[in-house]
């Protein structure tokens, strides 16, 4: 089994050579095989150089992006580069670039998943977690879209939705790709919606979810944060609709997927491939892209 880590990175180079380090050392301590997959979005400062430095020593693949792309592009990139070239029986860790992520939580993560989960989230809403170096404003905002996201789309198991602190089995991110292919992140272009998107959508091929508590380390950031805010909550609320559309949404569309999936892994691929050409034409109609 090998542990894959995806790294989204924009202007990183403040924060890799402390996150990268102990990356490396949390797997060597634990013995285990692990290769990092960080994909660059066009970053203008130093990061890519680091980059090309890091990996003459530790197991570090480039993937680079010319221009920025934005979090969902950058993040299916990575995925799909790691869904062609693992084993079913490997795990993705996704975290973030930034070093609010500590890689302390890896192994709580790991043990978690071998208890039967297939996705697991490092939440700040379970008992022992939290967030360090947030503001009210901030800490208030993120309370209130886990709140929107719970009635919106209700996974059992998520309490933290827009963590993307995550672990998956990488089975299902394949299956995920077979399925959505190019729609698995649909929503590219729209803020950070790509981190709540990638759980809805494996919500709907019945994946099962659980959580560990984690620290949000915000006071240990030091690049400056990507994320726009009212970008973002456009986004969600454009989710919302596609999840609800009375008119072949996603959940209409996908309600037997599940018991396709358990069924007949392969067939379910095929019959799916449909429903990606018919969103396509969804998202034109509400102008998500």
């Amino acid at each position: 089994m090998k542990l894959w880590v995806l790294l989204p990175a924009f202007n990183e180079e403040a924060s890799l050579p402390v996150l990268l380090p102990k990356i490396d050392e949390i797997f060597k301590k634990h013995l285990l095989d692990y290769k990092i997959v960080i994909v660059d979005d066009g970053s203008s400062d130093r990061t890519n150089d680091l980059l090309k430095s890091y990996s003459q020593t530790m197991p570090v693949e480039i993937i680079t992006h010319e221009i920025n792309r934005g979090l969902g592009e950058t993040e299916r990139d990575g995925f799909e580069y790691i869904a062609a070239n693992s084993a079913d029986e490997d795990m993705i860790i996704r975290i973030d670039c930034d070093d609010t992520h500590e890689p302390m939580y890896f192994i709580n993560m790991i043990d978690k998943i071998k208890e039967g989960y297939d996705v697991v989230v490092a939440s700040r809403f379970q008992k022992g977690g939290g967030q360090k170096g947030v503001n009210a404003y901030r800490a208030l905002i993120s309370f209130s879209a886990s709140l929107f996201m719970k009635i919106m789309f209700n996974i059992k198991g998520v309490r933290d939705y827009s963590c993307g602190y995550r672990i998956y089995r990488a089975s299902i991110i394949k299956n995920a790709i077979g399925i959505f292919g190019n729609q698995f992140i649909q929503l590219k272009g729209i803020g950070f919606t790509s981190t709540l998107e990638t759980i809805v959508k494996l919500k709907l091929m019945g994946c099962r979810f659980g959580e560990v508590p984690f620290m949000l380390r915000y006071d240990q950031k030091v690049s400056s944060s990507k994320m726009v805010s009212s970008i973002t909550t456009f986004g969600y609320f454009a989710m919302a609709v596609l999840y609800h559309w009375p008119f072949g949404g996603w959940r209409s569309a996908f309600k037997r997927l599940a018991a396709d999936l358990k069924e007949n892994p392969e067939k379910a691929v095929t019959k799916y491939s449909k429903y990606r050409r018919e969103q396509r034409n969804v998202v034109g109609r509400i102008g998500g892209g």
